[in-house]
């Protein structure tokens, strides 16, 4: 018997990831670039014991549903494959954050599942590897893997082994991401539903596959050259472009809120009649997360939480990646 606790972080995608090249490998059609975040965690603890029968997962306190188990025993059996055994085992992960409402609780969840569970089985395999086999359950799980700054790859079909890589550590730049959360409960398209949809009935998706790349780049080099503007502006680009694609598909996916438009207004305002460098992303999902030098990150703080419908606020450094908590 042996188990793993391990704490990850979730991330938030400064260029966006949306659609899948490879479906069957989960491989992203573009390329991505995200920070991870210091305020937003999962901890996972995965637990082999040659008498259990069955895998046992627990989210949040309660046993999973049979489509979350599905995803977390289809991990399970690869990290069994590499290990040659084949114990059953009690996974019980929990988030400091609302789950599936777009705050990328499936990335942290799933780099934490992967790194615990490759532990656990006694596998020691290096943070690429890791991040390999999160990404098969969640692209953006592989980013999670690694703390500051990271880059996912656009992936090619069939092309298994593909892992983030960090870009820069967390100290690299004292930025901060305040998150201005707009809504409760799940949303109603999860990410995977709409890719496809997107993939397949969007007028736009083929544009929006040619240009994210060369969003990306600028991305990178605003985070190399610690330029925010250059960076912002790329990233807000990003974030709109992925979202006209999801609005555009048929039925058409509307992740906004008129909360979201309000607090979008407020960062906008803020930068062109405040003179504060921040800028505005958003996941798949209604909440707003801004951008900001850290000595500006109080002051949007305070602006985003006056706006109307903004129900709740939080402020989140540049983070770690994956960190062992326990392992016997």
């Amino acid at each position: 018997m042996s188990r793993c606790k391990v704490r990850a972080h979730a991330n938030i995608a400064l260029s966006k990831y949306w659609g899948k090249s490879d479906l069957a490998l989960n491989l992203p059609a573009v390329p991505s670039i995200s920070m991870t975040l210091s305020g937003l965690v999962t901890e996972t603890e995965v637990r082999f014991d040659p008498s259990l029968r069955a895998d046992a997962v627990f989210l949040d306190g309660r046993p999973a549903s049979a489509s979350e188990t599905r995803r977390v025993v289809s991990m399970l059996d690869q990290v069994r494959a590499a290990a040659k055994h084949e114990q059953r085992a009690e996974v019980r992960s929990g988030n400091r954050f609302p789950t599936a409402a777009g705050l990328a609780s499936s990335a942290s969840g799933f780099a934490a599942l992967a790194a615990a569970a490759t532990r656990a089985a006694g596998l020691e395999w290096d943070d690429r590897r890791v991040s390999a086999l999160a990404r098969q359950a969640s692209a953006s799980a592989a980013r999670s893997i690694f703390g500051g700054f990271v880059e996912l790859p656009a992936g090619k079909p069939g092309q298994a082994k593909l892992a983030a890589r960090q870009l820069h550590a967390e100290d690299h730049w004292d930025l901060r991401i305040v998150v201005a959360e707009t809504a409760k409960g799940p949303k109603k398209v999860g990410s995977t539903e709409g890719m496809e949809r997107s993939r397949v009935t969007s007028p736009y998706y083929e544009a929006w596959v040619a240009a994210a790349p060369g969003l990306s780049q600028k991305v990178k080099r605003g985070l190399e050259k610690r330029d925010l503007p250059l960076l912002g502006a790329a990233m807000e680009q990003s974030t709109l472009a992925f979202h006209a694609c999801a609005m555009a598909s048929a039925p058409g996916i509307l992740y906004f809120q008129p909360a979201t438009l309000a607090a979008l207004a407020t960062v906008r305002d803020l930068r062109e009649q405040r003179g504060l460098e921040v800028f505005a992303t958003m996941d798949a999902g209604p909440h707003v997360k801004a951008l900001c030098h850290a000595k500006d990150a109080a002051r949007v703080r305070r602006a985003l939480g006056r706006t109307e419908g903004v129900l709740a606020t939080g402020v989140s450094a540049p983070g770690p990646g994956v960190e062992i908590l326990k392992w016997d």
